[in-house]
């Protein structure tokens, strides 16, 4: 492939498809004024389809789960390329507080053996012998042995190194109509203000509070897995980093608002507490907020909108997780191939009637709704 490729969007989706597409042969030039500053560098970094997935849910599963399998390589190449390290553990689990969610664990996982994915259910002893520091009024757990983390600002920093050897020029501008861009081929790649810049598209902001929460001298040290669960209806994670905790995350239907609120800090840290009881010893490092750009079925947005324009919007919680495939989708669809994995992403499924390959498209702003 050749030719010029402009990415709207620096978040890690922006990244990683300028990067992937400039090893591809292409001429990269992201558009962004902050790079790595939004939803990317909130991230609590969790990859976790599996134990996320929910009965009837299967499109969602098995995008997750392509993207999860293209991890490895993809984190281990960024690794060796930039010496960032960006693994902060290698396993999930999933615990129950009462006899509701223990049933729901079960569900869950008889749903996932169903399509072919084994995880194991813990009683009470094995959660104490895995994790020691949790709560031991915990019912049950589901270990998802093939899920991990990564360091999310770790893996901004090492897209942004890595494009940049490849060859990928950055421009500190915000761009407000794709059509004015000079390039061969346009990539809208920008989160929640992807639906700005391409009117109808079905991207709206969800917010979502984080705390990061640093390791104190002679107070029990972080589980060595991320642990999720649902307490009193709210989902929260507790996920390890190198000197401490990442632990969200609230959702709110706020619009642009990234304020952290009092009530979100509060519910967090009672949450992560009845998992962790010691966690009330840590040190309140960081409280931060942001966008998540979700679309209305929970799948991404993946695919080409007119002749010169692809989005790849629409991630939602799962922006770190489907990081790689989002790239890999992008570069086959300027390649002309789109990838089979994400046929359910397309960007039609929204009624839209998309142009053939090679022919004129007098206005490009196919409206969606």
């Amino acid at each position: 492939m050749s030719g010029t490729v402009a990415v709207i969007g620096g978040g890690v989706i922006g990244l990683s498809v300028a990067w992937r597409a400039a090893q591809a042969g292409w001429t990269a030039t992201v558009y962004d004024p902050h790079v790595g500053s939004g939803a990317s560098w909130v991230a609590g970094g969790m990859l976790a389809p599996l134990s996320e997935g929910w009965p009837g849910e299967d499109a969602v599963l098995d995008v997750g789960a392509a993207s999860l399998d293209r991890w490895p390589e993809f984190g281990a190449e960024l690794e060796r390329l930039t010496g960032e390290a960006l693994f902060t553990s290698q396993s999930s689990m999933t615990v129950a507080l009462d006899a509701a969610d223990a049933a729901d664990l079960r569900t869950v996982a008889e749903w996932l053996d169903g399509r072919g994915y084994r995880l194991d259910l813990l009683t009470r002893a094995q959660i104490r012998a895995a994790e020691p520091g949790l709560a031991p009024t915990i019912r049950l757990g589901l270990s998802a042995e093939a899920e991990f983390a990564v360091d999310n600002r770790a893996l901004v920093r090492a897209l942004r190194a890595a494009g940049e050897a490849a060859g990928v020029r950055f421009v500190a501008e915000a761009v407000t109509d794709p059509d004015e861009l000079a390039a061969d081929r346009v990539v809208i790649a920008a989160g929640t203000a992807s639906a700005r810049l391409w009117p109808g598209l079905p991207v709206r902001p969800v917010k979502g509070e984080v705390l990061r929460l640093r390791h104190r001298p002679g107070v029990a040290p972080a589980p060595s897995r991320t642990i999720r669960a649902s307490v009193h209806g709210r989902p929260v994670y507790l996920v390890p980093r190198g000197d401490g905790l990442v632990v969200g995350a609230t959702q709110h239907e706020s619009g642009e608002d990234t304020a952290v609120t009092v009530a979100g800090v509060r519910d967090l840290i009672l949450d992560a507490q009845s998992l962790m009881p010691s966690l009330g010893e840590y040190e309140l490092h960081e409280a931060t907020a942001g966008l998540r750009p979700m679309s209305p079925d929970n799948l991404p947005i993946l695919g080409r909108v007119s002749e010169k324009v692809v989005v790849a919007a629409g991630q939602g919680r799962n922006g770190i997780l489907l990081t790689p495939l989002s790239a890999d989708a992008v570069v086959a669809e300027l390649a002309g191939s789109p990838l089979a994995e994400v046929a359910a992403c397309r960007p039609d499924r929204f009624g839209v009637t998309l142009p053939e390959v090679g022919t004129t498209v007098p206005d490009t702003r196919v409206r969606m709704g």
